[in-house]
């Protein structure tokens, strides 16, 4: 749980995290000021190009990683299908996934360790007003690994759910997914206790 970063060395393990954090910031930016399928389109190309250095193995995982996103697309696509605004849906889902395969491509590619020092030298001024930087850059560093974890528990708890029911889960598996997340959110307490905690 504490280390997602792919154990298949790509070029962009050598590279600081700083940087990749801060271009991960203005790639996203620019996504949020384009309004064309096309260039959004070309956006997520060049994203999926720089996963092929790491060869098919680092590629398949990423492609992985994207899996707990057709959910939120069907509903798009549905949506947009709806209210007849075809390219407007094309917008969205593309922009989405674009935002979402950046910011897989900085987590696999970048330690824990790392993007915990970047977020603790940004978050240092704030220690005047009594927030340990430390803290603080731990929190948002396990919630940046957690996010396609429990995306990818709540699918699979989704999953076995339809093997064993006809009916839709809905509010049903909201329980088991809760559950899940306190188990895991116990584990990691473990694991940081273990190498020391957070000071």
């Amino acid at each position: 749980m504490l280390a997602l970063t792919s154990p298949v060395q790509t070029p962009f393990h050598r590279l600081p995290a700083g940087g990749k954090l801060a271009a991960l910031a203005v790639f996203t930016f620019l996504l949020f000021q384009l309004d064309s399928p096309t260039a959004l389109a070309l956006a997520l190309v060049a994203i999926a190009a720089l996963h092929l250095p790491g060869g098919w193995p680092f590629a398949a995982h990423a492609l992985c990683l994207l899996r707990p996103l057709w959910p939120f697309a069907l509903v798009l696509v549905l949506w947009h299908l709806w209210t007849q605004d075809a390219r407007g849906g094309a917008i969205v889902l593309l922009r989405l996934t674009a935002a979402v395969a950046a910011a897989n491509l900085v987590t696999m590619t970048t330690r824990l360790s790392d993007m915990i020092t970047v977020i603790e030298r940004l978050a240092a001024p704030l220690a005047r007003l009594g927030l340990p930087p430390r803290t603080l850059a731990l929190a948002i560093a396990l919630t940046i690994r957690f996010l396609p974890v429990l995306s990818d528990r709540l699918t699979r708890i989704a999953e076995a759910w339809r093997a064993r029911s006809p009916r839709r889960p809905g509010w049903r598996i909201l329980t088991p997914a809760t559950l899940a997340t306190l188990d895991d959110a116990d584990q990691v307490a473990e694991a940081l206790r273990a190498r020391g905690g957070t000071g």
